[in-house]
């Protein structure tokens, strides 16, 4: 089943950060993937994390569990934490990979009918009505989390840049 068109160039941008943000971390040393301009910051590894969180986030909506053990510590607000036990730099990879690989075949099979749906948020506060949506649907979900995503990837290739490494694009 194709992506449907209302999401497809969410999908398009999902699928480019796929590949790039392996990319970004692979030259990185430990060292350099925990470092924070200042402690307001977050480091490498927490937007990384965070971002793989969003993804789950996401594929909990479309109907998709999806999970690791240590997912929370990367949570809309938990706080980046100098003291936590992190995954190492080489299991965040590979939740990455996972997670675009059941992200990819979940919005290859979300139905137009799915994406049409309102957005609900059980865990909201009563003055909120979910997750934030472009349009009130989960496609409009669907295509926030991917504005959310590229601001967080643009956060990984500053922090590059501040670390002294090129940038890849």
């Amino acid at each position: 089943m194709p992506v449907p068109a209302i999401i497809v160039n969410a999908a398009e941008n999902y699928s480019f950060n796929s590949d790039l943000l392996p990319k970004m971390v692979g030259d990185l040393s430990p060292e350099e993937l925990l470092r924070r301009p200042n402690e307001k910051s977050n480091h490498i590894v927490w937007i990384v994390g965070h971002v793989i969180w969003a993804r789950k986030q996401l594929l909990g909506l479309l109907g998709t569990e999806w999970s690791q053990p240590w997912i929370d510590l990367f949570a809309i607000n938990a706080k980046c934490d100098d003291d936590a036990a992190y995954p190492s730099p080489d299991a965040l990879v590979g939740a990455w990979r996972q997670v675009s690989g059941a992200l990819a075949g979940a919005l290859g099979n979300v139905s137009e009918n799915a994406l049409a749906q309102p957005s609900k948020n059980p865990h909201a506060q009563p003055s909120k009505a979910g997750p934030p949506s472009l349009d009130g649907k989960i496609s409009g979900v669907v295509k926030y989390m991917a504005i959310h995503e590229i601001y967080h990837v643009g956060q990984v290739s500053y922090l590059r840049h501040w670390l002294g490494h090129k940038g890849l694009i």
